[in-house]
Protein backbone atom coordinates (compact mmCIF):
# COMPACT_ATOMS: atom_id res chain seq x y z
CA UNK A 1 0.00 0.00 0.00
CA UNK A 2 1.36 3.42 -0.90
CA UNK A 3 1.06 6.07 1.78
CA UNK A 4 1.90 9.46 0.31
CA UNK A 5 1.13 12.19 2.85
CA UNK A 6 1.23 15.13 0.49
CA UNK A 7 0.81 18.07 2.85
CA UNK A 8 -2.32 19.35 4.54
CA UNK A 9 -4.95 17.02 5.91
CA UNK A 10 -4.81 13.65 4.08
CA UNK A 11 -8.61 13.41 3.92
CA UNK A 12 -8.67 16.41 1.56
CA UNK A 13 -7.00 14.16 -1.05
CA UNK A 14 -9.96 11.76 -1.16
CA UNK A 15 -11.71 11.70 -4.54
CA UNK A 16 -15.00 9.82 -4.64
CA UNK A 17 -14.80 9.04 -8.36
CA UNK A 18 -11.35 7.52 -7.93
CA UNK A 19 -12.56 5.29 -5.11
CA UNK A 20 -15.66 4.17 -7.02
CA UNK A 21 -13.60 3.49 -10.14
CA UNK A 22 -11.24 1.30 -8.12
CA UNK A 23 -14.08 -0.84 -6.72
CA UNK A 24 -15.94 -1.02 -10.02
CA UNK A 25 -12.76 -2.46 -11.50
CA UNK A 26 -12.34 -5.40 -9.09
CA UNK A 27 -14.11 -8.74 -8.98
CA UNK A 28 -17.19 -9.32 -6.83
CA UNK A 29 -15.52 -11.90 -4.57
CA UNK A 30 -14.00 -12.17 -1.09
CA UNK A 31 -10.45 -11.82 -2.43
CA UNK A 32 -11.30 -8.42 -3.91
CA UNK A 33 -13.24 -7.32 -0.81
CA UNK A 34 -10.07 -7.85 1.24
CA UNK A 35 -7.80 -6.07 -1.21
CA UNK A 36 -6.32 -9.24 -2.65
CA UNK A 37 -4.88 -10.29 0.71
CA UNK A 38 -6.39 -13.83 0.83
CA UNK A 39 -4.66 -14.76 -2.44
CA UNK A 40 -1.23 -14.07 -0.91
CA UNK A 41 0.69 -16.86 0.74
CA UNK A 42 -0.13 -17.08 4.44
CA UNK A 43 -3.33 -15.02 4.30
CA UNK A 44 -5.93 -17.57 3.18
CA UNK A 45 -7.72 -17.55 6.56
CA UNK A 46 -7.93 -13.77 6.98
CA UNK A 47 -11.71 -13.62 6.44
CA UNK A 48 -12.37 -16.41 8.95
CA UNK A 49 -10.08 -14.80 11.54
CA UNK A 50 -11.71 -11.42 10.94
CA UNK A 51 -15.24 -12.75 11.37
CA UNK A 52 -14.30 -14.67 14.51
CA UNK A 53 -12.80 -11.52 16.00
CA UNK A 54 -15.97 -9.60 15.20
CA UNK A 55 -18.15 -12.35 16.66
CA UNK A 56 -16.12 -12.32 19.88
CA UNK A 57 -16.38 -8.53 20.10
CA UNK A 58 -20.16 -8.64 19.77
CA UNK A 59 -20.30 -11.36 22.42
CA UNK A 60 -18.53 -8.99 24.84
CA UNK A 61 -21.32 -6.52 24.11
CA UNK A 62 -23.90 -9.21 24.97
CA UNK A 63 -24.93 -9.82 21.35
CA UNK A 64 -24.91 -13.33 19.91
CA UNK A 65 -26.68 -16.67 19.87
CA UNK A 66 -25.30 -18.33 23.01
CA UNK A 67 -26.91 -18.47 26.43
CA UNK A 68 -26.79 -15.10 28.13
CA UNK A 69 -26.50 -13.26 24.81
CA UNK A 70 -29.26 -11.58 22.83
CA UNK A 71 -30.16 -11.48 19.18
CA UNK A 72 -31.12 -8.10 17.81
CA UNK A 73 -34.13 -7.31 15.67
CA UNK A 74 -32.76 -4.72 13.23
CA UNK A 75 -29.17 -4.31 12.06
CA UNK A 76 -27.56 -2.10 9.43
CA UNK A 77 -24.27 -2.65 7.64
CA UNK A 78 -22.56 0.33 6.08
CA UNK A 79 -20.42 -0.53 3.06
CA UNK A 80 -21.52 -4.14 2.77
CA UNK A 81 -19.70 -5.06 -0.42
CA UNK A 82 -20.79 -8.53 -1.56
CA UNK A 83 -22.10 -9.31 1.92
CA UNK A 84 -19.12 -11.05 3.51
CA UNK A 85 -19.92 -9.57 6.94
CA UNK A 86 -23.68 -9.53 6.38
CA UNK A 87 -23.73 -13.27 5.72
CA UNK A 88 -20.85 -14.31 7.96
CA UNK A 89 -21.84 -12.31 11.03
CA UNK A 90 -24.91 -10.09 11.02
CA UNK A 91 -27.53 -12.52 9.73
CA UNK A 92 -26.57 -14.84 12.61
CA UNK A 93 -27.33 -12.24 15.25
CA UNK A 94 -30.13 -10.13 13.69
CA UNK A 95 -33.62 -10.86 12.41
CA UNK A 96 -33.41 -8.19 9.70
CA UNK A 97 -30.35 -6.58 8.09
CA UNK A 98 -30.38 -3.44 5.95
CA UNK A 99 -27.26 -2.71 3.90
CA UNK A 100 -25.62 0.33 2.33
CA UNK A 101 -23.48 -0.43 -0.73
CA UNK A 102 -22.73 2.06 -3.52
CA UNK A 103 -21.37 -0.45 -6.05
CA UNK A 104 -24.36 -2.04 -7.77
CA UNK A 105 -22.60 -5.22 -8.88
CA UNK A 106 -21.75 -5.96 -5.23
CA UNK A 107 -25.23 -5.19 -3.91
CA UNK A 108 -26.83 -7.58 -6.43
CA UNK A 109 -25.38 -10.53 -4.51
CA UNK A 110 -27.57 -9.66 -1.51
CA UNK A 111 -30.90 -9.00 -3.22
CA UNK A 112 -32.34 -12.49 -2.72
CA UNK A 113 -30.64 -13.28 0.58
CA UNK A 114 -33.07 -14.28 3.34
CA UNK A 115 -32.93 -11.78 6.17
CA UNK A 116 -31.68 -8.88 4.04
CA UNK A 117 -34.46 -6.31 3.96
CA UNK A 118 -33.49 -2.96 2.43
CA UNK A 119 -30.52 -2.30 0.15
CA UNK A 120 -29.42 1.33 -0.15
CA UNK A 121 -27.31 1.61 -3.32
CA UNK A 122 -25.44 4.79 -2.48
CA UNK A 123 -22.40 6.01 -0.59
CA UNK A 124 -22.24 6.35 3.18
CA UNK A 125 -22.01 10.12 2.71
CA UNK A 126 -25.34 10.09 0.83
CA UNK A 127 -27.28 7.69 3.04
CA UNK A 128 -30.17 8.98 5.12
CA UNK A 129 -32.09 6.69 7.52
CA UNK A 130 -35.74 6.12 6.66
CA UNK A 131 -38.21 8.04 8.80
CA UNK A 132 -38.79 6.15 12.01
CA UNK A 133 -35.97 3.65 11.36
CA UNK A 134 -34.46 2.24 14.55
CA UNK A 135 -31.46 -0.07 14.56
CA UNK A 136 -30.18 -2.16 17.44
CA UNK A 137 -26.80 -2.65 15.76
CA UNK A 138 -25.03 -0.60 13.07
CA UNK A 139 -21.84 -2.19 11.75
CA UNK A 140 -19.41 -0.35 9.45
CA UNK A 141 -16.11 -2.00 8.48
CA UNK A 142 -13.21 -1.12 6.21
CA UNK A 143 -14.98 1.67 4.35
CA UNK A 144 -14.99 4.91 6.39
CA UNK A 145 -11.55 5.63 4.91
CA UNK A 146 -13.40 6.78 1.79
CA UNK A 147 -15.07 9.57 3.75
CA UNK A 148 -13.52 12.91 4.63
CA UNK A 149 -13.43 13.77 8.32
CA UNK A 150 -16.52 15.97 7.98
CA UNK A 151 -18.40 13.29 6.02
CA UNK A 152 -17.53 10.68 8.63
CA UNK A 153 -18.83 12.87 11.44
CA UNK A 154 -22.08 13.48 9.56
CA UNK A 155 -22.46 9.77 8.79
CA UNK A 156 -21.98 8.89 12.44
CA UNK A 157 -24.50 11.55 13.46
CA UNK A 158 -27.09 9.99 11.16
CA UNK A 159 -26.28 6.56 12.60
CA UNK A 160 -26.76 7.98 16.10
CA UNK A 161 -30.14 9.40 15.11
CA UNK A 162 -31.24 5.99 13.78
CA UNK A 163 -29.94 4.04 16.78
CA UNK A 164 -32.34 2.47 19.26
CA UNK A 165 -31.92 4.77 22.28
CA UNK A 166 -32.19 2.02 24.89
CA UNK A 167 -29.68 -0.64 23.86
CA UNK A 168 -28.48 0.21 20.34
CA UNK A 169 -24.77 0.18 19.51
CA UNK A 170 -22.63 1.35 16.60
CA UNK A 171 -19.50 -0.64 15.71
CA UNK A 172 -16.71 0.79 13.60
CA UNK A 173 -13.99 -1.70 12.57
CA UNK A 174 -11.06 -0.17 10.70
CA UNK A 175 -7.38 -0.22 9.97
CA UNK A 176 -5.45 2.23 12.15
CA UNK A 177 -2.27 4.15 11.38
CA UNK A 178 0.68 3.85 13.77
CA UNK A 179 2.85 6.28 11.79
CA UNK A 180 2.06 9.35 13.87
CA UNK A 181 -0.33 10.73 11.25
CA UNK A 182 -3.25 9.76 9.04
CA UNK A 183 -2.12 8.12 5.78
CA UNK A 184 -3.53 8.63 2.30
CA UNK A 185 -3.52 5.75 -0.20
CA UNK A 186 -3.74 6.86 -3.81
CA UNK A 187 -4.51 3.33 -5.03
CA UNK A 188 -8.15 3.49 -3.94
CA UNK A 189 -8.27 7.12 -2.70
CA UNK A 190 -8.72 6.31 0.99
CA UNK A 191 -7.32 7.41 4.34
CA UNK A 192 -6.09 5.25 7.22
CA UNK A 193 -6.64 7.21 10.43
CA UNK A 194 -4.88 7.17 13.77
CA UNK A 195 -6.69 5.91 16.85
CA UNK A 196 -6.65 9.41 18.34
CA UNK A 197 -8.26 10.85 15.21
CA UNK A 198 -11.05 8.28 15.34
CA UNK A 199 -11.77 9.10 18.97
CA UNK A 200 -11.81 12.82 18.22
CA UNK A 201 -14.30 12.34 15.36
CA UNK A 202 -16.49 10.09 17.51
CA UNK A 203 -16.71 12.86 20.09
CA UNK A 204 -17.59 15.39 17.42
CA UNK A 205 -20.44 13.13 16.31
CA UNK A 206 -21.85 13.01 19.86
CA UNK A 207 -20.74 9.44 20.52
CA UNK A 208 -18.80 7.81 23.33
CA UNK A 209 -16.62 4.69 23.15
CA UNK A 210 -18.06 1.99 25.41
CA UNK A 211 -15.61 -0.73 24.37
CA UNK A 212 -12.66 -1.11 22.02
CA UNK A 213 -10.50 -4.12 21.10
CA UNK A 214 -7.76 -4.87 18.60
CA UNK A 215 -8.35 -7.65 16.08
CA UNK A 216 -6.10 -10.58 16.90
CA UNK A 217 -4.64 -13.19 14.57
CA UNK A 218 -3.51 -10.97 11.70
CA UNK A 219 0.19 -10.94 10.73
CA UNK A 220 1.95 -8.16 12.66
CA UNK A 221 5.55 -8.49 11.43
CA UNK A 222 7.26 -8.14 8.08
CA UNK A 223 7.09 -9.27 5.32
CA UNK A 224 3.36 -9.94 5.79
CA UNK A 225 2.55 -7.11 8.20
CA UNK A 226 -0.93 -5.58 8.04
CA UNK A 227 -2.24 -2.39 9.59
CA UNK A 228 -3.54 -2.93 13.14
CA UNK A 229 -7.33 -3.32 13.00
CA UNK A 230 -9.37 -1.86 15.85
CA UNK A 231 -13.05 -2.30 16.76
CA UNK A 232 -14.93 0.52 18.49
CA UNK A 233 -18.36 0.10 20.12
CA UNK A 234 -20.12 3.46 20.28
CA UNK A 235 -23.22 4.82 21.95
CA UNK A 236 -24.75 8.26 22.12
CA UNK A 237 -23.36 10.55 24.76
CA UNK A 238 -25.65 10.86 27.78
Amino acid sequence: MSNPNLGGSPDTLIRKDDGRNYWNGVNADVDAMLGGIPSLEGFSCVSRVDLQGSRSFLAKLGIGRRNGQRKVVNALEGGAGIGRVTEGLLLDVADHVDVIEPVTKFAVALQAKAGVRNIFTLGLEEWQPDDGARYDLIWTQWCVGYLTDKELVRYLQRCREALDPSAGVIVIKENTSTSGCDLFDGTDSSVTREDDKFRHLFQQAGLRVVRTDTQKGFPSSLPRKLFPVRMYALKAKT
